[in-house]
């Protein structure tokens, strides 16, 4: 640990002491009172203050009190990026109810698997997403059925689609508030090992899994994140952009909440795949804060009209969900003047484990270090420490860990060490800094003739070629070598060959992590949040 404390931010503790009795019901009711009439969230334009949050949310949680929901209950939230979300999330947080995350882009199956195996009796969601919930409802024990409109709380007249014919009585969302006027609310006793979200992992080896994190999880992860920030971060001056998804932990914990502890204005993006009209937001909004994913920044990058915007008051900029690409990076800062500072964690963890603030004076890539009150072990395959300098699985143990997944003790005992470690699945490497470095997911590894080839880097170096848009890599079968390389890349110079791409590589790489296949493709496929899907490719 010791040669790392010297790149510590200033004024920072390694080993920050915590407020272990916080909640966020706790924390909101501070917030509050702070930063009153400010505004706390906007969405086309329309500001949300504080007060009228807190006044808001009150409604919908003594809606829900009256209708029967009680501590513990799980309630599904299906929602893009839109005031109902902040409102909804609020209220089901001040009942004392668990949140049940969930992408609206879900098939059928996957919400119909998520419903069940959260056992969740009532789901809050955008009217769009109707047709898919109407499909597997009848499956489920979801029993209420509360939609909202895009307009909900704008009063833009923004047209919304019609709830699905197969949804049978669907409950108003702005009604529910009108009826609450009229109805009380009774604080809950809410204790920091409560559960407040359900967090269902992407599912990449098998059926997704619902890491549950506690208040005191998310409030440690607050805590810490903004502790090791705080030179950079001014409590009641910021404004940032979310436009990565709130259901996604990232923006849950960073965006949503710690920058709301904050007292900051929140812009809400609800397509952030409208490029044109998400820099229109942006420049409207001359933000401070930016948080997003690789594919994000790359995206914003190719935006003629973005490439115009003024950005003089962005100073703090966050990379996560995926490694951020050098070439990006390198692009963002010639562009903006400002670094993307790269953070990395995962459900499990609420998100963030590390962040990378670079040293005084410089930047430099990777992951960074631990926030504060967390431990990072690398481990080989029988758990035993790695020498440094060697790759080994990031391990993490701290008070944002999660203690389960839920009714999953099999799935449990899988990702955690007998010493109380949680077992990350991504490869790693520490430098002679102390600054951590991905390299990649463990089972995204290819070994080709024995050696281990990790394809983060080979897409970071096809990334800076001319013409390449995007690229990804994964595995495949090969007689003579076990396993060869293969690279799908999207082109944005149509001119260039699979003999191109291949040469370029030759030059920069070993021989046996040269690409054996090229297949060009017109896009990428990735999840909501941008992270790109390689078993999508395989």
């Amino acid at each position: 640990m010791s040669q790392w404390l010297e790149f510590y931010p200033e004024n920072v503790s390694h080993n920050f002491e915590l407020d272990k009795n916080k909640t966020l019901l706790s924390a909101l009711e501070e917030t509050v009172s702070t930063y009153s009439d400010a505004t706390a969230f906007e969405s086309f334009g329309v500001a949300m203050s504080f007060t009228e949050l807190e006044l808001k949310s009150r409604q919908f949680a003594a809606y829900l009190q009256n209708s029967g929901v009680k501590k513990g209950d799980r309630i599904a939230l299906m929602s893009p990026n839109c005031l109902p979300f902040v409102v909804a999330m609020w209220g089901i947080i001040r009942v004392g109810a668990i949140q049940v995350n969930v992408n609206p882009l879900y098939t059928p199956l996957e919400l119909e698997h998520q419903l069940n195996d959260a056992k969740v009796d009532s789901i809050v969601l955008f009217s769009g997403s109707t047709p898919v919930l109407s499909q597997i409802v009848n499956n489920t024990s979801v029993k209420k059925v509360i939609v909202f409109g895009l307009d909900d709380m704008l009063n833009k007249k923004l047209p919304s689609p019609p709830i699905d014919d197969g949804i049978e009585r669907p409950i108003d969302f702005m009604s529910c508030l009108e009826k609450a006027e009229n109805l009380s609310y009774v604080k809950p006793d809410i204790a920091p090992e409560d559960g407040v979200f359900l967090q269902y992992t992407g599912g990449t080896t098998g059926l997704s899994k619902g890491a549950f994190l506690t208040h005191g999880n998310i409030s440690a992860n607050i805590d810490q994140f903004l502790e090791y920030s705080k030179n950079h971060l001014r409590a009641g001056e910021e404004v940032i952009i979310t436009a990565i998804p709130m259901y996604h932990i990232f923006a849950l914990t960073v965006n949503a909440l710690a920058f709301f502890f904050l007292g900051s204005k929140n812009v809400l993006i609800t397509n952030p795949r409208d490029f044109d009209g998400f820099v229109a937001q942006w420049q409207a909004a001359n933000p401070t804060a930016f948080t997003g994913v690789n594919t994000l920044y790359n995206g914003l990058l190719h935006n003629p009209g973005f490439l115009k915007s003024d950005f003089q008051n962005l100073n703090f900029c966050v990379g996560g969900g995926a490694p951020v690409q050098p070439v990006v990076s390198k692009k963002w800062f010639e562009l903006t003047g400002k670094p993307i500072y790269e953070g990395y964690g995962l459900s499990e963890t609420s998100p963030v484990l590390t962040l990378n603030l670079g040293k005084k004076g410089s930047f430099i890539k990777g992951i960074g270090l631990p926030l504060p009150a967390t431990e990072i072990s690398l481990r080989d395959e029988d758990d035993k420490v790695v020498e440094p300098g060697e790759r080994g699985e990031l391990c993490a143990r701290g008070p944002q860990v999660m203690s389960h997944y839920w009714n999953r003790s099999d799935a449990t005992a899988e990702v955690m060490t007998d010493d109380g470690f949680f077992k990350t699945g991504d490869i790693a490497l520490q430098d002679a800094d102390g600054f951590y470095h991905i390299v990649d997911r463990k089972k995204d590894m290819v070994l080709v003739s024995g050696f281990n080839v990790y394809p983060n880097e080979i897409e970071a170096v096809v990334a800076g070629m001319d013409g390449v848009l995007e690229c990804a890599c994964i595995g495949i079968s090969d007689e003579s070598s076990g396993e060869a390389v293969k690279l799908f890349v999207v082109k944005s110079n149509p001119e260039i060959s699979e003999e191109d791409v291949i040469e370029y590589c030759r030059i920069r790489l070993t021989a046996y992590k040269v690409p054996k296949q090229i297949e060009f493709i017109a896009e990428l496929p990735k999840s909501t949040v941008g992270k790109v899907l390689r078993r999508e490719l395989r």
